[in-house]
């Protein structure tokens, strides 16, 4: 087995967050649970999904402000905001509010264009301004910006009673070195190094030249490398791979028929490039942990990269994500080179 060049540094994973639409409360505590156990295994970072008018998280940051009063230790991060559906200025103050209450644990990760279904939605999101808004990497900057303390108007000082600040308040002053750009083509990771974001790679990638490769790891490293090209850090630039990945070492039979029977019916998408964006996507990793970690010590991208935030199932139970994630940490962590946390005690159940 060919030895990772960057030995694994930080374990993390990411959920969706489902619910159902006559219980929502119930799905958001499994997420605020599952969350909890992440921090009790050693996890080093928990990650939730956007979804807008979907029964998924719709309010991460909202989710995560709860998520950072039940824990203490891991950082919680979005992967990723769409910023399409965001005010960057109403968002800045979210994040730095959620960024101070966590104790410096939050790790925004953001895209931009338009809205999914930018059609159907831009008369309730823009009535006024749905031809005019700008989906650009400009949304970006405005963002980082005003999370990083440039001024966003040119008025401060006192009036009458109350005072005004010329820059966003609460002011973290740690949080714009945290902030993530979640790209899948070269002009989105270039645009993240020069701007001297981090990179979330996930297990989508755009094959966007015809007569190209189509080997997704190749892909992915090409982003990688052309991010840390143009970041100021160099080689040592955060990048973070979130490929889905489903060990089953301490799975029960009917888990392992489950998890192989989901990853079987995804693989077809993996085999071309899909749609007019030549969206490719990477398989579903299923398996013992020894099995994945052989696969991973296999993949290019994976071996230039000391982060990871693994994908969980969309579908899965909560019962189910308890086994993945256990294993995971238990597991497949050490597997890849990190040490292993135990649980102290049974992990949560979603009542």
């Amino acid at each position: 087995m060919p030895s990772a060049a960057r030995p694994l540094r930080k374990l993390g994973f990411l959920t969706i967050g489902l619910f159902d639409a006559a219980d929502p409360r119930r799905g958001h505590e499994s997420t605020l649970e599952i969350i909890e156990l992440g921090e009790r295994l050693g996890f080093d970072s928990a990650w939730v999904r956007h979804r807008h008018l979907q029964y998924g998280i719709s309010s991460p940051v909202a989710v995560l402000a709860a998520a950072s009063q039940r824990t203490r230790r891991i950082e919680l991060g979005t992967a990723v905001t769409p910023l399409g559906w965001e005010n960057p200025l109403r968002l800045a103050e979210d994040l730095a509010t959620v960024d101070i209450l966590s104790g410096g644990r939050l790790n925004p990760g953001i895209s931009v264009g338009p809205p999914m279904h930018y059609d159907q939605v831009k008369e309730a999101l823009y009535p006024d301004t749905a031809g005019v808004e700008d989906f650009s990497y400009e949304r970006v900057r405005r963002l980082l910006d005003f999370v990083r303390g440039k001024p966003a108007t040119d008025f401060s000082g006192v009036e009458g009673f109350e005072v005004f600040s010329d820059v966003v308040q609460p002011h973290s002053p740690g949080l714009g070195r945290r902030m993530w750009y979640g790209g899948g083509s070269l002009g989105s990771a270039r645009w993240a190094g020069e701007h001297a974001m981090n990179f979330l790679t996930s297990s989508v990638v755009k094959a966007e030249d015809p007569d190209g490769p189509t080997d997704f790891a190749e892909i992915q490293l090409s982003h990688i490398r052309e991010f840390r090209a143009h970041h100021p850090d160099g080689e040592t630039a955060r990048v973070s791979q979130g490929l889905v990945v489903i060990p089953t070492d301490s799975a029960t039979p009917e888990q392992r028929a489950r998890y192989e029977e989901y990853a079987a019916k995804r693989l077809p998408r993996t085999t071309a490039p899909q749609g007019p964006a030549r969206l490719l996507f990477a398989p579903d990793l299923v398996g013992t942990s020894a099995e994945i970690a052989e696969r991973l010590h296999a993949h290019a991208a994976f071996r230039e990269v000391d982060e990871v935030a693994f994908a969980l199932p969309f579908t899965f139970g909560h019962e189910d994500y308890v086994q993945i994630l256990t294993d995971m940490a238990e597991r497949l962590g050490p597997a890849l080179g990190r040490p292993a946390v135990r649980l102290t005690s049974g992990p949560p159940r979603c009542r």
